[in-house]
């Protein structure tokens, strides 16, 4: 929602944004300080001395990377929010096999290397990872035989002769899936998911990850100011009292007696609960540890995979770990959030096999979270909800949904180029 403002801003449109809660972002917000949070999840006790100082942290609700050369770091390129962010990459990217975890090897010399395969395997998977490089939707010539449009992903697997485990994790932890779905429908997709994982790599190096430092917070606030810089007005704290329709359409929002007059509404799903359905849940556990994780080469800040086959899922469970380098938490102290869809009535035993990897844990707060999505497209009454956050641990869903939902609104393709910051306009940083 802050994100499509700043857009519709910068569109020159008049964008009035109201939150009920007295922070930016919703449910995708950080909190801090730590007391804050032990309240939020009702924890008897205040936190314990060796936590540190309480607003040394900023704890994301909702933990997600950016990918490096994904959607959203193209949305903050193009409208300059990254001036008033800093990023750190994200040291390393792990994958869940046999119990124990791995590097995931994103370059052709991390294939050679790994443990996750075997030696002719090895070459099988460089062999792919060449073809997809390669791979332009708009040449034939670097099709080897595969149609972009029917050729299923299971059938370019069999090209390859890879085996299980190699499918596990390069379409879970490179193409990034949560399900095995992808097996049977046409490969585009797969192959440009793969590359937009080798592009984000080569970028920096160590992971295709990136996490803001004071957390995902920042996002939110940043896109705000965009807003603010363009004649936006923003409102914390400003309860939603009624949604005023006419006719099937929207024509205003009631807050504390007063109507704000609109022709279109953006809005998460909790402001509209009776214009959106339930899709499922989704489980988060925050933890917050003393030391890294183990086997991960004591990085400050990793992802790990948990590919649904090797722990009898249908769908991943995804661990994220940043720490007090990205100024989230107390000197020393880690933070890792384990999420994943929920499949069963106990969520919790579901994620056991993630928990296990972070042992000992000194505080765990868990939050099970519904998953709506909208009944209508917003056509009729110009009420434009977006879904949920998904369990995935990065934001390229999230980007779908904010495209989708300003085609929605324009009726035209969303189109990065149209994002670009006037020339000579106001940045707000150095008004006369």
């Amino acid at each position: 929602e802050c994100i499509l403002s700043g857009i519709m801003s910068v569109n020159g449109k008049k964008v009035l944004h109201m939150d009920r809660n007295p922070y930016y972002g919703g449910e995708s917000s950080s909190i801090t300080p730590l007391e804050e949070l032990y309240k939020r999840f009702t924890l008897p006790d205040s936190p314990p001395e060796s936590m540190g100082r309480g607003r040394d942290w900023n704890v994301d609700l909702i933990p997600k990377f950016l990918m490096a050369n994904g959607q959203l770091v193209k949305m903050l390129l193009y409208t300059e929010v990254t001036r008033y962010l800093d990023f750190k990459v994200v040291e390393g990217s792990f994958v869940y096999k046999g119990g124990k975890i791995y590097k995931v090897p994103s370059t052709e010399t991390e294939a050679l290397a790994s443990n996750l395969m075997g030696m002719f395997e090895k070459r099988r998977f460089r062999k792919f990872l060449v073809f997809v490089a390669n791979f332009d939707e708009n040449d034939p010539k670097t099709f080897e035989g595969v149609d972009p449009k029917t050729t299923t992903m299971r059938d370019v697997y069999k090209k390859f002769d890879l085996g299980q485990d190699v499918i596990d994790f390069t379409g879970h932890a490179l193409a990034l899936y949560r399900t095995d779905d992808y097996l049977d429908v046409p490969c585009l997709e797969t192959i440009n998911r793969i590359k937009l994982y080798s592009e984000s790599l080569a970028r920096y190096g160590k992971s295709p990850y990136l996490y803001p430092l004071y957390g995902l917070g920042e996002l939110p606030q940043g896109f705000a100011r965009l807003s603010a810089i363009y004649g936006g007005t923003y409102m914390l704290n400003k309860p939603v009292d009624e949604i005023v329709m006419d006719g099937g359409k929207v024509i205003g929002v009631k807050s504390e007696g007063e109507v704000a007059r609109c022709k279109q509404l953006i809005c998460d799903p909790s402001y509209i609960p009776d214009r959106v359905r339930k899709a499922g849940q989704v489980i988060r556990v925050i933890c917050i540890l003393s030391h890294p994780i183990k086997n991960t080469n004591d990085a400050n800040s990793c992802q790990i995979i948990i590919p649904q086959n090797q722990v009898n899922r249908n769908s991943d469970i995804y661990v994220c770990m940043i720490s007090y380098a990205h100024n989230v938490a107390a000197q020393g102290k880690y933070i890792a959030i384990v999420s994943t869809t929920v499949e069963t009535s106990e969520p919790e035993a579901e994620i056991e096999p993630a928990l296990e990897l972070l042992e000992p844990i000194d505080q765990k707060f868990v939050a099970i979270s519904d998953l709506y999505e909208p009944t209508d497209d917003g056509t009729e009454s110009q009420v434009f909800a977006s879904s949920s956050y998904d369990a995935t641990t990065h934001f390229e869903t999230t980007c779908n949904d904010i495209k989708d939902i300003y085609k929605r609104m324009t009726g035209t393709d969303f189109d990065f180029e149209n994002m670009k910051r006037k020339q000579n306009d106001v940045f707000g940083e150095d008004e006369q």
